[in-house]
């Protein structure tokens, strides 16, 4: 089985219980919980927080993973051929690793401005801020975990390729290190776009005064 195909089955499964789901509340006259309005309404912006807090550490991680497994594999075959390279390419799997700490780095910073806040209150500002401060991590989070997971993917195809053209010819290396750190600084410009999404960002019960 390709994995297009497995990947498609998915999607078709996805689509059925979504599709079962909205029939069932719509001839229940429970619609309004169909609803993505009521939906956001109803779930508290601590869980959107979190979701983002989780996103942007476990992307970045298997992105991480994801490279250092790429390009290790190659140091090590090329390695055996060519034992010079084990440690200058080893730079590569440093550039990998750096892809979850940028992560953990904004996943810090988001809980840190997790506020408590009463949930009851009637004043709407404090509910929009709060609201909006939930949404704004949430995004944040993806935005960093998905920027990173790209590019842990980017810096092992790049540093598999620096390890195998090393073991070939060393006057190599250089001129693909470069490609590599332009590959790794799209995990930093999903952090700097992650900082820019909660720079405004505040939580609890005196946002609005």
């Amino acid at each position: 089985m390709s994995y297009g195909s497995m990947y498609g089955g998915v999607l078709g499964i996805f689509l059925t219980i979504w599709t079962i789901t909205g029939l069932y509340y719509i001839l229940s006259g429970q619609g309004y919980r169909y609803d993505i309005g009521w939906f956001l309404e109803q779930t508290p912006p601590y869980m959107w927080a979190n979701i983002g807090i989780g996103l942007a550490i476990s992307l970045s991680v298997v992105g991480a993973a994801w490279g250092i497994l790429t390009t290790g594999a190659s140091i090590i075959g090329g390695g055996v051929k060519a034992p010079r390279i084990k440690t200058k390419n080893l730079i590569s799997i440093i550039f990998c690793e750096a892809v979850a700490i940028y992560g953990i780095i904004l996943a810090i910073v988001i809980s840190n401005l997790l506020e408590k806040y009463d949930e009851t209150t009637t004043n709407i500002k404090i509910k929009q801020y709060n609201y909006y401060s939930g949404y704004a991590m949430f995004g944040a989070g993806l935005t960093v975990g998905i920027s990173n997971l790209v590019c842990g993917i980017s810096v092992g195809i790049v540093g598999s390729g620096a390890a195998l053209a090393d073991a070939q010819n060393s006057s190599l290396f250089v001129k693909i290190l470069i490609v590599e750190i332009f590959a790794s600084a799209i995990g930093l410009f999903g952090v700097i776009v992650g900082i820019l999404q909660i720079s405004k960002v505040k939580m609890g019960d005196k946002v609005a005064d």
